[in-house]
């Protein structure tokens, strides 16, 4: 354990972090975003993470975009928000938090819960710049997730 959480949970982190950020770039769905990466690429950047995040996260992102072949989309949440839009950073924490919840309850590996999170309908409502859900309480999201409804 470095600092306030262990290594790789912090890797999770960099790994949300990275997927909202190729997302808002190539304006798709991070679920899209996901998919044209691949589970290969996911873990790649899961298990070198702690390298990746000491390089230019533009660069980072223009790398991943390329070899995935990820082309141009139309979701444009950030430019649809009336409000205050959370930073990639912010958006990071949201999964890496819904995605470790997924992970204990279900007991499966991260990267199984990560592809659950964001092909469900929770990342939806999380994605809603224009709702209050993706700053609910860590434990209100998963509950959505785990009931398939929000209360």
């Amino acid at each position: 354990m470095i600092g306030r959480e262990c290594q790789k949970d912090n890797d999770l982190f960099f790994t949300c972090s990275l997927i909202e950020a190729i997302s808002r770039k190539t304006k798709n769905r991070r679920s899209d975003v996901v998919d044209a990466l691949g589970r290969a690429s996911i873990e790649k950047i899961y298990n070198l993470a702690d390298v990746y995040h000491s390089d230019n996260l533009n660069r980072v992102c223009e790398d991943f975009i390329e070899k995935a072949e990820i082309k141009d989309g139309t979701f444009d949440n950030v430019s649809a928000a009336r409000y205050a839009i959370p930073s990639h950073w912010d958006m990071g924490k949201v999964y890496k938090r819904l995605i470790l919840g997924i992970a204990r309850e279900k007991e499966i590996p991260v990267v199984d819960a990560l592809f659950e999170a964001y092909h469900s309908f929770v990342s939806e409502k999380i994605d809603d710049y224009n709702s209050s859900f993706y700053y609910d309480a860590p434990q209100n999201i998963l509950n959505a997730f785990l009931d398939g409804k929000i209360r």
